[in-house]
C-alpha cells in the first residue's frame, strides 16, 4: 500500500480522535472551563506559573518524545507492518492518549499532585509506596536500556556499498573490516553530541544570566546544531562501546547534581531543534514518496520470526512498541510539571490529549520509513543479528531507513541522512538519561523517608543517590544487549501505566463517574504485562540470567501488589458507594 495512503489515514484518525473521542472524555472527567487551576491559584513564579497552552504543549512534547516511540517501533515491525501499525494507531487514541489526558486532568485537580500523591489518596499509602517503587524500577531500566543502545549506535559501521557510494565519493570517513570498506557513521554523532553537551552550559548561562532574547536563542541552538555536524564530518570520535559506556555515566552523574539551567535545559533546548527537524523531514520525505508511488515492502504479517524473536505477538508486541501506544513515563510529566503550567482545564486535554497522538504520528512515520526503504534482510541484520558476536543496533536501523527515505523524498545524500538520523535519537537518548538519573535521586531520597524513620545522613546525599542509579544503570548495561533489556522495560513502563489508570479510575469511581474509559484500559495493560513478565521469565531462566530474573520477579510481586490493592479499594468503595 502507498505510504501516503497509510500517513494520512492515521492523521485523520487522530484528527477524529482528538476532536470527539477527548471531548467525550472530558465530559465524563467534569472538565469546567472556569475551575480555576493551581498555575492560577498558586502561582509561586517558580513551579506553578500560567503559561499560554502552545508553551506548554512544547514543554510537554519535548519531555514525554524522545528514543521510545522511534526505538520501540523499530524492534517490533518484526512481527510485521500492518499489527504494529494497528496498534500505535489505536492504542495511541484509546489507551495511551486517555492515559496522558486523564492523569495531567487529576494532577491538576489535585492541585497539581503528581501520581503518587493521587495514589496515596485513592488507593492508600500502600499505593504510594507501589508507585514509588514502580517508578524506581522502570527509570532503571530505561537508563540501562538507552545506555546500552547508545554505547553500540555511537560505534556504527555499516559498508558503503549498502550506502550506495564509494570510498572517496562520501565525507564519510571509512575504515576496512574483513575486507570490507565501511563507513564510520556513528564516529559523527559521537563528535556532535560531545560538542552540544559542551556547548550547553554556554547557552543555558546566556539564556539565565544574560537574559538572551527568544529568537537569538532559537539561532544559536540551530548553529550549535549544524556546527555539531560539520565538526563530527571533519573530527569523527571513534571508541568502544564500553568507553562509552563510562563515559556516558559519568557524564549522567555529573548532570544530575549541577543546576537545570546548566545542563539540562539547555541540552532539551538544542535537541528539540533536531526533533522537530527530524519530523518534519520525514512527514515531507512521506508526501514526496507517496506521490512518486512509494510502497510498504516490508512483509505484512512475519509472525513467526517476530515469536522466534520476541515471543507471542500479545502480549510481546504490545509492550515492545512501549511508548508509541502507551508509557507510564508520561505520567511523571503530566504529575510533575505540565499539570503545574496550565492556565485552563480545556488545555490539559489540547496538550494531554494530542501531544500523546502526535507522538504516536512519529512512531507511524518510523514504520512507514523502515517498512518502505528499508530491506528487510538489512533491518534483521541490523536490528535482529543472528551471530552472537554482533549486537542489535536499532538506533542505526531507524537511522538508516530515515536516510534512504531523506534521499528518494527530497534527495539528501543517504549518508548526511543517516547521521541525522541517528542525531535525531542519540541527543533525545542521552537528554533521557541525564533528566532519568535525576529524577531517580529524587525518588531514592522519598524512599529512604519510607524506609526510614531518621534517614541518615550518607542517603540524604545527591551524589551518593545519584551513583547508585548511575551504578545501577551501568550494571544492567554493561551485563545485558540492548534487546534483551528492551522488553523487560517496556513492561515496567506499561505497568506504571496501568497503576496510573488505576488510579484514576478509582478517583472518578469516588465521585461516582463513569470510568470504563480508563478502567478497561487498565485492566487490559495489567493483563497484557502479567503475562509478558511470565514469558519473559522463562527465558531469563532459560539462559540463566540472574540479573535480570532478579529484576522480573520483582515487578511481578509489584504487580501482585497493584491487583490485590486495586481490587480491594475498588470491591470496599463499590460496596459503600452502593449502601
Amino acid at each position: 500500500m502507498n505510504v501516503l495512503v497509510l500517513l494520512l489515514a492515521a492523521a485523520a484518525i487522530f484528527v477524529v480522535a482528538g476532536r470527539f473521542y477527548s471531548r467525550y472524555i472530558a465530559k465524563s472527567l467534569g472538565e469546567e472551563a472556569e475551575h480555576l487551576t493551581p498555575a492560577v491559584t498558586i502561582n509561586d513564579g517558580r513551579d506553578y506559573v500560567p503559561t499560554k497552552k502552545y508553551v506548554v504543549f512544547a514543554h510537554h512534547f519535548s519531555a514525554i518524545a524522545g528514543a521510545g516511540p522511534i526505538l520501540g517501533p523499530t524492534m517490533a515491525i518484526l512481527y510485521g507492518f500492518v499489527p504494529a501499525w494497528l496498534w500505535v494507531v489505536f492504542g495511541g487514541i484509546f489507551i495511551g492518549a486517555v492515559h496522558d489526558y486523564t492523569t495531567l486532568f487529576i494532577s491538576m485537580r489535585e492541585g497539581g499532585k503528581s501520581m503518587a500523591e493521587v495514589a496515596r489518596k485513592t488507593l492508600g499509602n500502600s499505593g504510594f509506596r507501589l508507585f514509588i517503587a514502580f517508578t524506581l524500577v522502570m527509570i532503571v531500566l530505561v537508563t540501562s536500556s538507552f545506555l546500552s543502545a547508545t554505547s553500540i549506535s555511537l560505534t556504527s559501521l555499516w559498508p558503503l556499498a549498502k550506502i550506495g557510494v564509494k570510498e572517496g565519493e562520501t565525507f564519510l570517513k571509512t575504515v576496512l573490516r574483513d575486507g570490507v570498506v565501511m563507513g564510520r557513521i556513528g564516529g559523527i554523532a559521537s563528535t556532535s553530541v560531545i560538542f552540544i553537551t559542551l556547548c550547553s552550559p554556554l547557552l543555558g548561562f546566556l539564556l539565565t544570566k544574560k537574559k538572551l532574547k527568544t529568537i537569538s536563542a532559537y539561532i544559536l541552538a540551530s548553529a550549535i546544531c549544524v556546527g555539531s555536524v560539520l565538526l563530527g564530518i571533519a573530527f569523527p570520535v571513534t571508541m568502544a562501546p564500553t568507553t562509552w559506556m563510562i563515559i556516558i555515566s559519568i557524564y549522567v552523574l555529573i548532570a544530575a547534581g549541577v543546576p537545570v539551567w546548566l545542563i539540562l535545559q539547555p541540552r532539551d533546548f538544542i535537541n528539540v531543534q533536531i526533533l522537530y527537524g527530524g519530523i518534519g523531514l520525514m512527514v515531507v520525505s512521506l508526501f514526496s514518496c507517496g506521490f512518486q508511488g512509494l510502497t510498504v515492502t516490508m512483509p505484512r504479517f512475519n509472525l513467526a520470526e517476530g515469536t522466534l524473536n520476541l515471543g507471542f505477538i500479545w502480549p510481546m508486541m504490545f509492550i515492545t512498541i512501549a511508548c508509541g501506544a502507551i508509557s507510564g513515563f508520561h505520567c511523571l510529566v503530566a504529575g510533575g510539571t505540565t499539570g503545574k503550567q496550565l492556565t485552563t482545564e480545556p488545555d490539559a486535554r489540547h496538550v494531554g490529549y494530542n501531544a500523546m497522538l502526535l507522538e504516536s504520528l512519529l512512531s507511524v512515520c518510523v514504520l512507514l520509513a523502515l517498512g518502505a526503504v528499508m530491506a528487510f534482510s538489512d533491518y534483521k541484520a541490523i536490528v535482529w543479528p543472528t551471530d552472537p558476536a554482533v549486537k542489535s543496533n536499532p538506533i542505526l536501523g531507524f537511522s538508516l531507513a530515515a536516510g534512504r527515505l531523506f534521499h528518494q523524498g527530497l534527495g539528501i545524500p543517504v549518508a548526511l541522512g543517516t547521521v541525522f538520523g541517528i542525531l535525531l535519537v542519540e541527543g533525545f537518548v542521552i537528554t533521557t538519561l541525564d533528566a532519568a538519573v535525576r529524577l531517580n535521586r529524587y525518588l531514592f531520597e522519598e524512599l529512604w523517608a519510607i524506609v526510614f524513620k531518621k534517614v541518615p545522613r550518607l542517603l540524604k546525599q545527591y551524589w551518593f543517590n545519584s551513583g547508585l542509579s548511575v551504578v545501577l544503570m551501568w550494571c544492567l548495561a554493561y551485563s545485558n544487549a540492548f534487546n534483551a533489556l528492551w522488553p523487560i522495560f517496556g513492561t515496567a513502563n506499561q505497568l506504571l501505566a496501568a497503576m496510573a489508570l488505576l488510579t484514576v479510575s478509582a478517583w472518578l469511581l469516588l465521585r461516582k463517574r463513569r470510568n470504563w474509559f480508563t478502567l478497561v484500559p487498565a485492566v487490559f495493560m495489567v493483563v497484557t504485562t502479567l503475562v509478558s513478565l511470565g514469558i519473559l521469565l522463562a527465558g531469563y531462566i532459560k539462559k540463566a540470567n540472574y540479573i535480570l530474573i532478579a529484576a522480573d520477579l520483582l515487578l511481578l510481586a509489584l504487580s501482585a501488589g497493584v491487583v490485590v490493592l486495586s481490587a480491594k479499594t475498588f470491591l470496599k468503595r463499590g460496596r459503600a458507594l452502593t449502601t
